[in-house]
């Protein structure tokens, strides 16, 4: 008998597929911190988590009989790798299953940050009219600067190419695509931009990857996406670069702390800002907790 921990609340139709796989014993617990999940973990085979849970080297250090980590989602930062290498533990994601859902998040935050759709709402909520104060630009002929062109970039800039928009593309890792895009230099990215949407994980490359002097390089009123993980840009220099002038607006579903201790930003008038919901549509944590199973039935079952 198998015994998996799903950790992190998972598709319904998925949870009940995972509890039909004869030899599996399924225990549903959520919102464990690690104190919890160091008590709880060392009898179960397999942990199932998003993006809450966060699985450390103390939970994996504690596990007796753990041989399988699945995260639900895209990234793997709230895993501690390297202790679960140590261990032999597996480790095992769905790259694939929330791309769209997180590109169309993308788009719609583009959308509502060259229209202006944040501040519009507002006003109209204070029962304002203020038609001509709200102008703001088509995203067709601008130049979208995307840094990240992996499965996520890459359904962002069909989307973009369908809109008609420009696209370039930088990478730390060379991808290819035979989307048609054009491949740059970072610091080409950044100077010929309109607008700059990243699509990355945050590692000790990408920490901070857009600061101060990232900012500097940028054109007079460039946009800023960021529906990735938080951390890839430098929320401080972000507030500057916005409260200069350099940033027109900034777009933003993840942050540096998550919930943000200081909400300075997400309170600017030119900032629109979501708790980190790119992944979080029916269809793509549909599609993830279906994977989720399969996984678990080619290696455990």
């Amino acid at each position: 008998m198998k015994k998996i921990l799903i950790a992190d609340a998972l598709d319904q139709e998925a949870l009940e597929k995972i509890e039909s796989i004869p030899d599996f014993e399924v225990t549903l617990k959520t919102g464990m911190d690690e104190d919890e999940l160091v008590k709880t973990i060392p009898d179960f085979n397999a942990a199932v988590v998003r993006g809450a849970t966060k699985i450390t080297k103390n939970v994996i250090d504690a596990a007796s009989n753990l041989e399988l980590i699945i995260r639900a989602g895209i990234g793997l930062d709230n895993i501690d790798l390297a202790a679960a290498r140590e261990k032999g533990v597996e480790v095992a994601n769905t790259p694939a299953a929330t791309s769209i859902s997180v590109a169309e998040h993308t788009f719609g935050l583009m959308l509502a940050a060259v229209r202006n759709h944040g501040k519009a709402n507002l006003s109209m909520k204070e029962h304002k009219w203020e038609k001509k104060k709200l102008s703001g630009t088509e995203l067709y002929g601008k130049m979208l600067g995307i840094i990240g062109i992996g499965r996520i970039g890459q359904e962002v800039a069909k989307r973009a190419l369908a809109f008609g928009m420009k696209v370039m593309t930088y990478d730390v890792m060379d991808v290819e695509t035979e989307l048609d895009v054009k491949k740059v230099g970072f610091e080409e990215l950044l100077g010929l931009a309109d607008i700059i949407t990243l699509h990355l994980p945050l590692t000790d490359k990408t920490k901070h990857m857009i600061s101060d002097r990232e900012f500097e390089k940028m054109k007079d009123g460039v946009i800023l996406v960021n529906a990735s993980r938080g951390g890839t840009v430098d929320e401080g220099a972000l507030l500057r670069a916005i409260e200069a002038g350099k940033v027109r607006a900034a777009a933003l579903d993840v942050f540096e702390k998550e919930p943000p201790d200081d909400f300075t930003l997400v309170n600017h008038p030119s900032v629109i800002a979501t708790p980190h919901i790119g992944a979080a549509a029916k269809e793509g944590q549909k599609r993830a907790g279906m994977e989720v199973v399969s996984i678990l039935r080619e290696r455990l079952s």
